[in-house]
């Protein structure tokens, strides 16, 4: 069953609807393959995964982030998932609010980051400020999860407009 996003949107009241925080190794044709079984959402360890616009899975990132574990995919009886695939089309990007920028030490977001993609290099008489290791980066949300000031947005590849979790 293929979903009309043009008619969704008329529907909400011209809402748009957040396909962007689809679960990892997913694509936009996830509305044309989900069966909405929530299967991928009760197998998920971090509770990163809950049944979103349209009833199908979406991502948001509290706690850990998501560990890219991939019980999500496994427990799919669908062709939704495919782990040969990029987990995440975006990248984490520090917004100008992050306490580190207003000079206040803060690293959560690199302490949280398993890949070690944020780095903190030393500023001389300031404090270190953090930068992001595109190619480290998975896009989990680790980082977004513990920002104490919401600094840290997750920027789509492609576009690199902010997507807001």
């Amino acid at each position: 069953m293929a979903v009309n996003e043009s008619r969704r949107l008329f529907l909400r009241g011209g809402r748009a609807v957040s396909s962007e925080w689809r679960p990892p190794w997913t694509t936009q044709a996830i509305t044309d393959q989900c069966t909405l079984c929530d299967r991928c959402i009760e197998a998920c360890p971090e509770d990163v995964l809950f049944r979103g616009d349209g009833g199908f899975p979406q991502i948001r990132f509290t706690g850990e982030g998501c560990t890219l574990c991939g019980e999500c995919a496994r427990s799919c009886p669908e062709p939704v998932f495919d782990l040969a695939r990029e987990a995440f089309p975006w990248r984490a990007q520090v917004q100008d609010s992050c306490l580190a920028k207003a000079n206040i030490h803060c690293q959560t977001c690199r302490d949280a980051c398993e890949p070690m993609a944020i780095r903190f290099p030393p500023r001389h008489a300031h404090v270190a400020v953090p930068e992001i290791v595109e190619d480290k980066c998975t896009g989990c949300g680790a980082c977004v999860a513990v920002c104490p000031e919401d600094a840290i947005s997750l920027i789509a590849q492609a576009q690199r407009e902010p997507a807001h979790a």
